[in-house]
């Protein structure tokens, strides 16, 4: 029995043309800014975006937290919906990295708006942390891969800059989300001042996310990146893996969100899931009647060779990915029809 393994797109392998591609990769080393193809690569990101320059990391948790110690300074605080990935999966790096408070929005699916964050910025009193920076998230991980268009975040663009503001995008996995609205990536740059973008999920590369934004606030993010441990040597190798995904595997993504989707509406035939969140990309979450155990219905997917996370107290969440073909959809029905739950 093949396994099919749907617990996240951080999973994916760099295919053969991928490796064969990293290969040729001309290198230096980054720290000195010697690396061609990493400078290539921050390059042809900073483009996209529209924004003058751009950052290689190792992952998107560091091109988050480095964005947020930019951005800020102790005594200051971040502005997020409550379940977004800088609260609930970084280790509390805004507190530990930064030394800022955090502002928790309860939003829709894991989405905000912009009158949710005027009302959440504080007044300027001594004993309150200073609002300065709004991070949001797209697609939204716990919000079952729910997205802002652009037409719903201008409006909180405009909050932040009225507000003096800065503003920060999470798009862990934003390419997935502009496959299905169009949207392009220049258009998105200009309502950010910072923008992450991470090509080791869906995107398949097997190391890398980037940080984006100005010439100055990118120079700053250098230094955090280095004092963190980020600063990279023969990272070429790397960064071409990087390019190739851009070029290359972006139209995949319109294949993995169909099959998503597909996936949530035959969960939502099963009896014993309650609710499957609104299906918008290539995250699935749904919920399992309150008398399942959700460890034992991990256990009961794993005898099938299925692979999930537990994402709540009574949820699991399917992610799918180039690994995963629409050819397996009618296996990975009838398997789901033959677990036997107490």
């Amino acid at each position: 029995m093949k396994r099919i393994n749907l617990i996240s797109d951080t999973i994916t392998k760099p295919s053969k043309d991928m490796l064969s591609y990293m290969m040729q990769a001309e290198v230096g080393d980054d720290v000195f800014r010697l690396d061609p193809t990493v400078n290539a690569l921050e390059e042809k990101v900073a483009s996209m975006f529209g924004k003058e320059a751009a950052l290689f990391c190792p992952s998107g948790t560091m091109t988050n937290q480095i964005a947020i110690k930019t951005h800020t300074q102790p005594l200051d605080e971040l502005i997020c919906e409550k379940t977004s990935h800088v609260y609930q999966y970084e280790t509390g790096g805004y507190s530990f990295n930064s030394g800022v408070a955090i502002n928790l929005i309860d939003g829709h699916h894991g989405k905000i708006t912009a009158e949710q964050v005027k009302q959440a910025i504080k007044p300027n009193y001594d004993w309150l942390p200073n609002s300065r920076l709004v991070v949001i998230e797209n697609s939204c991980n716990k919000g079952g891969g729910s997205y802002y268009t652009l037409d719903e975040i201008r409006p909180i663009t405009s909050v932040c800059s009225a507000s003096k503001l800065s503003f920060h995008l999470d798009g862990a996995r934003l390419f997935n989300v502009l496959v299905e609205t169009g949207e392009t990536t220049q258009a998105v740059g200009d309502l950010f001042d910072s923008i992450s973008i991470c090509i080791s999920k869906g995107l398949s590369a097997p190391v890398g996310s980037l940080l984006t934004g100005d010439a100055a606030f990118i120079a700053r993010a250098r230094k955090f990146r280095k004092v963190m441990g980020g600063g990279m040597r023969q990272a070429g190798y790397l960064a071409a893996a990087c390019i190739y995904a851009l070029d290359n595997n972006i139209d995949q993504l319109k294949l993995d969100n169909a099959n998503a989707k597909a996936i949530g509406q035959e969960l939502s035939n099963l009896s014993y899931v309650t609710d499957v969140k609104p299906v918008k990309t290539n995250i699935v979450i749904f919920s399992l009647d309150v008398s399942i155990d959700v460890g034992s219905y991990i256990e009961s997917l794993e005898k099938l060779n299925i692979v999930a996370s537990q994402f709540g107290a009574h949820e699991v969440r399917f992610v799918t990915h180039n690994g995963f073909s629409e050819s397996q959809i009618d296996d990975l029905f009838t398997r789901l029809g033959q677990i036997k739950l107490n």
